[in-house]
């Protein structure tokens, strides 16, 4: 009697089994589709901002489906949805499907690219100032009418107050040979300063240059530039994420990804808060992104290809980096690592 009531429940196990991966492969089974063009590259669905999103569930074993809720960013949104409030790049859609007293929640990744090309801007030079050629240029930023200084190269950087019609450095202390400098900005009376591969920045003492504390960087391997709107910094890392820190904490609390209506844009450099704009440079190329802190659409491209041709061609001569906003001037200021002029300008659409 005692076998075949092992019998029996050996059977019971395996129907058991059996009828959860019969349940789990059902829920395996459902996909969502979506109206975008399919990237083989990138094995998902693209389609532009401000375009009719059509969102549906594919069901291969044909089976009862209750209901569909879908989600994108924990918001509930329809099945038909006009992508006018998205983020760019590649963004996650949530499906939760109610079917027979079940229910199984999916995933799908999709590309949301800018829906125009980006305005082509140039420039006309007010001025010309001096500026050092030895600074290797990371990150510039006005304060007060007065500019303030990032450079990098390990055993070369630096944090400068300069005035910078004459070139004369006001403030000047040295980071410790081991970090490389990047951007920096300043928000009341706290000057934040970025390190390249370090895994942290500096908070400084604004008048003082005191350091008074660290932080760390998270999922944002590595730091690039900074800026801030007088409320939000913004942080770049080299990658076309832009990261949105908690300004009391500095943790990273959100991210845009910089992108065209052709692709996302990588190597994002120094950052500048511009009337509710974020320029940045490109790492290694001579122009300007003009970035929606909202979406991360890249608006405009500003082409300063012709300014490095302007200074002194000399050995160490590099690229250029360095934007700093003058609000009271409504300019800009530009320069390049080891350039010895300081130029500012004034953007004109062309």
């Amino acid at each position: 009697m005692q076998f075949y009531r092992f019998i029996i429940l050996i059977i019971t196990l395996h129907l058991l089994s059996s009828c959860g991966s019969n349940s789990n492969a059902k829920k395996s089974a459902f996909s969502i589709s979506t109206n975008g063009s399919y990237d083989k590259k990138l094995k998902m669905h693209t389609i532009a901002k401000n375009k009719l999103l059509k969102l549906s569930i594919t069901n291969p074993n044909n089976i009862p489906i209750d209901s569909v809720v879908y989600q994108y960013n924990k918001t509930t949104i329809g099945s038909q949805t006009i992508l006018n409030d998205f983020k760019l790049g590649i963004q996650q859609i949530k499906a939760t499907i109610y079917f027979q007293g079940d229910s199984t929640s999916i995933n799908q990744a999709i590309q949301i690219l800018n829906d125009k090309p980006p305005k082509l801007f140039t420039f006309d030079i007010i001025n010309e100032y001096p500026h050092d050629i030895t600074s290797y240029t990371q990150g510039l930023e006005f304060y007060n009418g007065e500019l303030y200084e990032s450079t990098g190269q390990r055993g070369e950087s630096k944090l400068r107050k300069v005035n910078y019609k004459t070139g004369e450095v006001l403030k000047n202390i040295a980071l410790k040979p081991q970090f490389f400098g990047e951007g920096l900005t300043i928000k009341g009376n706290r000057i934040l300063q970025l390190t390249w591969q370090g895994g942290k920045g500096f908070i400084y003492d604004r008048d003082t240059f005191n350091k008074l504390d660290e932080f760390h960087f998270e999922k944002s391997k590595e730091g690039w530039g900074l800026c801030n709107n007088g409320e939000n910094i913004y942080k770049s890392d080299g990658t076309e994420k832009i990261w949105l820190l908690n300004p009391k904490s500095l943790k990273e609390t959100d991210y845009i990804q910089t992108y065209t209506n052709k692709g996302k844009i990588v190597g994002i450099n120094e950052l500048e808060w511009v009337n509710g704009k974020i320029f940045a440079n490109r790492y290694q190329l001579d122009g300007v992104a003009i970035i929606n802190p909202l979406n991360g659409a890249i608006e405009g491209v500003i082409d300063f290809r012709t300014l490095k041709k302007k200074v002194t061609q000399h050995q160490g001569l590099d690229v250029l980096n360095g934007l700093a906003w003058n609000p009271t001037s409504q300019t800009l200021f530009v320069t390049g690592k080891r350039w010895d002029k300081l130029f500012e300008v004034k953007i004109i659409e062309q």
